[in-house]
C-alpha cells in the first residue's frame, strides 16, 4: 500500500482521526454537454464525516447501499484522496504499510495466476520487511495463523473455498505487520456459518496484535458482535455515532430506528417487521435540510429546510436530527417493539 503522510490526531488513545472528509464525484461534463454550456454535475459519496477511532478498538460503519461507507474505507486506506477535510493518523512517522485492507470479495481480490504463497509474500517483498531466505517461514507462520496450513502456500486460490480464500486474504494483509485494518464487508460474499469463523478469526487477532479497525457492513448483527462503537451512514453523511451497546440499547436517529426494526427477532419471528418507506434519494441531487426527512414518520418544516449537525448526546453518543434535539421523537423507540411513531 502506497505511503501516506499523516499528522497526530487529538487525543491520548486516539489512533485516527477524521475530521470534514468529503469525496466529490463530477458526473456528466462530455464535449456536447460543456459545448452546449451544460452545468457540471457533482455526486456527493462522502459529505463533510467526523469521528475518531481509539487504538484497539473498531469502529463500524452501517447504513444502506450507495450511502458512502465503501468510498470512506478507501479514503482511510489510502487509496482514495479526500476533496476536502483530514485523515489524521496518531503516530506522524506511520508509514503506508502499516494500514492495510480486507476487501469484500476473496474471489476478485486474490490474482488467480499465483499461488496464495507467492500472493502472501509480495508486500513482504515489495517493502524489503525481511530478508529472503526468512520469506517463506514468515508466509507458513501466517498461513497458521489464520488456520489454514504451511501445505497451502503452494495451492491456487480456486483450491480453496470462499472461507478459505477470505482467510488467505487476511494473511495478505498481515504480512505487512499492519497497525490498522479496513475491512470493507469482509464476511458479506460468504455463507452465513463461514461469517461466524471469520469474524472470530479477525477479533482473535485484534486481540493478540493490536490492531485497530474500521469494519464496513450493512449487517447490524455483524456490526453488534464485533464492534465498539459505530456509525450510521445516510447518503454521505453520519447521522448517528455511539458506543455499540448505547446504539443497540437506545437508538435515537429515526432512521437507526427503522435499521433495528429490520432485525429478526425471536420473539417477533411471526410479526411483520416495518419496511423503511421510500427510496434513497440521489446523492446527485440530495433533498435539502436533513437528507431522510422525505422518508421520515417526525419531519416537520425545519427538517426540510435546515440540516441537523451531530450534536453530543448525555450518552457520549452524536446524533445528527431536530426530532432528537427537540425531544420529537422518543430515545430508544424501535418501531418492531409496538411503540407508535410519533
Amino acid at each position: 500500500m502506497k505511503p501516506r503522510a499523516a499528522t497526530p490526531a487529538s487525543g491520548v488513545d486516539t489512533c485516527l482521526d477524521v475530521q470534514g472528509v468529503a469525496r466529490y464525484f463530477p458526473i456528466g461534463g462530455g464535449l456536447l454537454q460543456r459545448a452546449l454550456g451544460a452545468p457540471q454535475r457533482t455526486v456527493k459519496a462522502v459529505d463533510g464525516v467526523s469521528f475518531r477511532i481509539r487504538r484497539g478498538e473498531t469502529f463500524s460503519l452501517v447504513g444502506e447501499s450507495g450511502c458512502g461507507k465503501s468510498t470512506l474505507a478507501r479514503l482511510v486506506a489510502g487509496l482514495d484522496a479526500p476533496t476536502s477535510g483530514a485523515i489524521r493518523f496518531a503516530d506522524a512517522a506511520l508509514p503506508g504499510h502499516r494500514i492495510q485492507m480486507i476487501f469484500q470479495d476473496p474471489y476478485a481480490s486474490l490474482n488467480p495466476r499465483y499461488r496464495v504463497g507467492t500472493a502472501i509474500a509480495e508486500p513482504i517483498r515489495f517493502q524489503k520487511l525481511l530478508p529472503r531466505v526468512a520469506v517463506a517461514p514468515r508466509v507458513h507462520e501466517l498461513l497458521r495463523h489464520v488456520g489454514l496450513a504451511a501445505a497451502d502456500a503452494t495451492k491456487f486460490p480456486h483450491e480453496f473455498s470462499g472461507g478459505q480464500r477470505q482467510r488467505v486474504s487476511i494473511a495478505r494483509a498481515l504480512a505487512g505487520n499492519p497497525t490498522f485494518l479496513v475491512c470493507d464487508e469482509p464476511t458479506s460474499a460468504l455463507d452465513v456459518s463461514v461469517q461466524a469463523q471469520i469474524l472470530n478469526l479477525l477479533r482473535r487477532l485484534q486481540r493478540e496484535l493490536g490492531l485497530t479497525c474500521l469494519f464496513i457492513s450493512h449487517n447490524l448483527a455483524v456490526i453488534n458482535y464485533v464492534s465498539h462503537d459505530v456509525g450510521v451512514m445516510y447518503l454521505g453523511r453520519l447521522v448517528e455515532v455511539a458506543p455499540t451497546r448505547v446504539l443497540f440499547d437506545a437508538p435515537k436517529h429515526p432512521y437507526t430506528q427503522l435499521l433495528l426494526a429490520a432485525l429478526p427477532r425471536l420473539e417477533t419471528r411471526n410479526q411483520p417487521r416495518p419496511p423503511i418507506r421510500g427510496e434513497i434519494p440521489s446523492p446527485v441531487d440530495p433533498p435539502s435540510g436533513c437528507a431522510f426527512h422525505p422518508r421520515c414518520p417526525h419531519a416537520n418544516a425545519r427538517c426540510r429546510e435546515e440540516r441537523p449537525e451531530l450534536l453530543e448526546q448525555p450518552d457520549g453518543s452524536r446524533t445528527a436530527c431536530h426530532a432528537v434535539a427537540e425531544g420529537r421523537i422518543s430515545v430508544g423507540v424501535i418501531p418492531e417493539r409496538g411503540v407508535a411513531h410519533a
